[in-house]
């Protein structure tokens, strides 16, 4: 079987490595995105796939700004029987799709047709979903629409951010691609139609999303939190400078006070999931408080909120945001 495989941040690397690792799959071709700038150096960095593609040895290694009619040319050369994509990050047009005899098949990141769209993980801990996974679709015009072809699912534990979840579902969606893969270009599964009623979008986050609401309940705030990291991160205002809230966990408060206001903690343990964790300082909500477990301020390092505030006492009793 011979298989083009379109990826590119670190979700795309188990399935790419999935597929290397099948006894009868070739994989004759890789797409990523070009290498671009990042940091503060401003030099330019491969893609988690280009650097695992080049670690296997995979050729030819295609990195289109966009994927266009030379590209397809390019690959019909290969005699490709299907396309896999995880997270490619290219629109692929319909000479492309039309390539491949197996079509293309896409690793998307929810348990379809819930969050169709760029940032389904963080759309799931932001509901309060108790569980979400991988689905393997047959990719067409419109995007996530297509008919799904198996899925695999994963419970959203509490200590759960965007980054853990995805590398859990990126790990899970691998496995059932491997499993699947072999079956649908024999032609023994059918791909069943999404549930068009059922199907919710996870549009692409910005920075200002990150941006916390005091007035909403501590419960919602503290799924902000988990959902934003590692981005946009999770932020407010503290002496005019951005805040950062990199951990959390929501308590009950016994005391009224204007959302935003950063109280005392009680000083007792949080939850047997965060052994050693206190609540030192616990911001007031609209409902309920959220006790500070880890925080930033700009051009210094993640703190434990004991080690802050040993530093800046002067937090508590501040009005944040």
């Amino acid at each position: 079987m011979r298989v083009v495989f379109f990826g590119s941040p670190a979700y795309a690397v188990p399935s790419l490595r999935a597929l290397l690792a099948m006894p009868d799959v070739e994989v004759v071709a890789v797409v990523t995105q070009p290498d671009r700038p990042r940091g503060r150096s401003g030099q330019a960095a491969m893609t988690a796939v280009k650097e695992a593609a080049l670690e296997a040895g995979v050729a030819p290694l295609l990195q289109p700004e966009r994927v266009r009619r030379d590209t397809t040319d390019a690959l019909v050369a290969l005699r490709p029987d299907v396309g896999v994509v995880a997270a490619s990050g290219h629109i692929l047009p319909a000479h492309l799709l039309e390539a491949f005899p197996h079509d293309v098949l896409n690793v998307h990141a929810s348990l379809l047709p819930r969050y169709r769209g760029a940032s389904p993980v963080a759309a799931a801990i932001l509901a309060g979903d108790a569980e979400s996974g991988a689905t393997i679709m047959r990719v067409v015009r419109e995007v996530d629409a297509g008919p799904i072809v198996g899925q695999a699912r994963t419970n959203i534990e509490q200590l759960d951010t965007t980054a853990t979840l995805t590398a859990r579902i990126a790990d899970l969606g691998a496995v059932r691609l491997a499993e699947l893969l072999p079956a649908w270009v024999a032609g023994d599964i059918e791909a069943a139609p999404q549930d068009e009623p059922l199907v919710t979008y996870a549009p692409l986050l910005t920075k200002q999303d990150g941006v916390l609401d005091w007035t909403r309940p501590a419960d919602e705030l503290w799924r902000r939190v988990r959902a934003f990291q590692p981005w946009p991160q999770a932020t407010t205002r503290y002496h005019d400078q951005p805040f950062t809230i990199l951990e959390a966990w929501p308590v009950a408060l016994a005391v009224e006070a204007a959302p935003g206001t950063v109280l005392a903690g009680s000083g007792d343990d949080l939850t047997p999931l965060l052994p050693g964790r206190r609540s030192r300082a616990v911001v007031a909500c609209g409902r309920g408080g959220l006790a500070l477990l880890t925080v930033q301020r700009p051009g210094k390092k993640p703190t434990h909120i004991e080690a802050y505030l040993n530093g800046d006492l002067s937090l508590i009793g501040a009005r944040l945001g």
